[in-house]
């Protein structure tokens, strides 16, 4: 990390957190965001049918805007919006309408494809600065809904922000009303979730390419352009049909990696920019991706663990006495290991075993909710043999991971010899989890991809507004050693740390006002 870059810290009190989701990424533990529709998680667990949803169900209210000619946006023409069941119609305030880009930048007098845009104007036009666009994350999210429903009192944008500025969010091209991806969901499910044999490595790699291929059949054209740079220009494009010379931005997780890639191609048209959870801008490679990521899981359960050595009501039936969590954890592993570790029943042991991966699940689970209480309860049931505990199954990987996330960031691995030595450098980083499970399902899913990965592009000659960066330390999906080289790589950015496990803090109530004064004010 530059050591010239500013760092803040904030220590905010806990925030409960909503249970985890099986099969899903951890909750975001001490960010309240998790509940949150809007600003999801780095998977999109809602996108698969998003990407599986015919393109004809997928058209915005409003009008389509006439075709510009080349690469150039017409104004937007603005209709009222609808809501995607079972989510209500937003309120008469929320504007929705398309923006005609090119499919294949490189081809701007091409074949033309819709993105969907929703706003809703400044509140307080007196007081208006400009447009603040808005990236809930995913890749797979809905950008429309966040600005749909931006006046959520709940989980929706401040009353202050919305005052200032027009809220504006799109669905990224090939996602949800933006033409979305059609692709065989039964071909992604064929795909081994953990190969363990050179052979199982190989048809990893043979169904991965074929899975693809079914959403370049189902979507044409569209499914080999939806990487982050094309997006990005999507986003400029935006901007420049709304009328607008600059925009402020703010992107949560997957959206910070947006944010970043816009601030290198268009550093002359950004007034701000917050990154919230932010992703790694140029990873090095699968390695590093997979070790930040475990390391933070491991991490974050020894913080757990210690949390409950100091605090003797931090235990739970069938925990033993005086044990550290981490000295449960080893044990655990090594029953799991020895095939001795069975689920628990109401009564105790079943017959069923638990594996070394289902541990590392269910494990990844607890490191990302950050409760001791949670925590002991679960590792108590499984330690002793009797109680529930919940394990995370391994569902299909979202499409959009290899159409997007697999463009953007060079994860391929040479062979199997090469992927065990990974997994075995990284399980010895990170002895607590072995892996964190969401970025090893991310990074398998890039294998024997046959669309290529985009580079990141060159910085733009311009000067770069005040940017913010914003991250949890104990952030499971973007983990903050990534942030750190997401602030290093921006000149004039904060590194702002907070001090919880969490993953989208906009949420949380000491973190909502240093992101509104930033977005306001632009301070360093």
């Amino acid at each position: 990390m530059n050591p010239s870059t500013p760092i803040t810290r904030t220590n905010p009190r806990p925030v409960p957190a909503p249970g985890a989701e099986p099969g899903a990424e951890p909750a975001s533990g001490g960010s309240p965001a998790a509940g949150r529709r809007a600003l999801s998680v780095l998977l999109a667990v809602a996108a698969s049918a998003a990407l599986a949803a015919p393109v004809a169900t997928a058209a915005p209210a409003g009008k389509s805007a006439p075709k510009p000619p080349g690469g150039a946006s017409t104004p937007i023409v603005w209709g009222p919006c609808k809501g995607d069941p079972p989510m209500p119609d937003p309120g008469p305030q929320a504007e929705c309408g398309t923006v005609q880009v090119p499919v294949d930048w490189s081809k701007p007098n091409g074949p033309r494809t819709g993105i969907a845009v929703a706003r809703q104007k400044a509140t307080d036009p007196a007081k208006r600065i400009g447009v603040l666009m808005v990236n809930p994350g995913g890749p797979g999210n809905s950008g429309v809904e966040s600005a749909m429903y931006a006046d959520n009192p709940i989980d929706g944008y401040s009353t202050r922000l919305r005052q200032r500025f027009d809220i504006v969010g799109f669905d990224p091209r090939g996602i949800g009303r933006s033409g979305s991806a059609v692709c065989d969901d039964a071909a992604f499910a064929k795909i081994p979730s953990r190969p363990r044999s050179a052979a199982e490595w190989e048809k990893v790699r043979t169904l991965n390419a074929q899975a693809i291929q079914s959403c370049r059949q189902g979507t044409g054209p569209l499914a080999a352009e939806m990487d982050s740079n094309s997006v990005v220009r999507d986003m400029d494009a935006i901007r420049a049909a709304l009328g607008e010379r600059k925009i402020s931005y703010l992107g949560h997780s997957y959206g910070t990696f947006l944010g970043e890639r816009y601030s290198r191609l268009f550093p002359k048209n950004l007034r701000t920019m917050v990154l919230d959870s932010a992703m790694d801008p140029a990873p090095s490679g699968a390695e590093q991706y997979l070790t930040d990521t475990a390391v933070t899981a491991s991490k974050s359960l020894e913080k757990l663990s210690s949390s409950c050595a100091a605090d003797p009501s931090c235990t739970a039936p069938g925990l033993p006495k005086g044990k550290k969590l981490t000295a449960v954890i080893d044990e655990l592993f090594a029953r799991a290991d020895a095939g001795t570790l069975r689920k628990p029943g109401p009564n105790g042991p079943t017959r069923a075993k638990v594996t070394p991966d289902e541990l590392t699940g269910l494990l990844n689970g607890l490191a990302g909710g950050g409760y001791p209480d949670q925590a002991t309860e679960q590792l108590g049931a499984l330690y002793s043999g009797k109680g529930e505990v919940r394990f995370h199954g391994d569902g299909p990987v979202n499409a959009a991971i290899p159409l997007v996330l697999c463009r953007d960031s060079d994860y391929r691995i040479r062979d199997w010899a090469e992927y065990r030595a990974i997994r075995e450098r990284v399980a010895a980083a990170a002895p607590y989890v072995r892996y964190n499970d969401q970025a090893l399902s991310f990074t398998l899913s890039c294998q024997g991809s046959p669309l290529p990965v985009e580079p990141r592009p060159a910085q733009a000659a311009g000067t770069l507004p005040p940017v913010l960066v914003v991250n949890a330390v104990y952030d499971l999906p973007t983990p903050l050693a990534g942030a750190r080289r997401m602030a290093a790589a921006i000149p004039t950015a904060t590194l702002h740390e907070v001090d919880t496990v969490g993953h989208v803090l906009y949420l949380m109530p000491a973190v909502k006002p240093v992101i509104d004064n930033h977005l306001i004010h632009r301070t360093r």
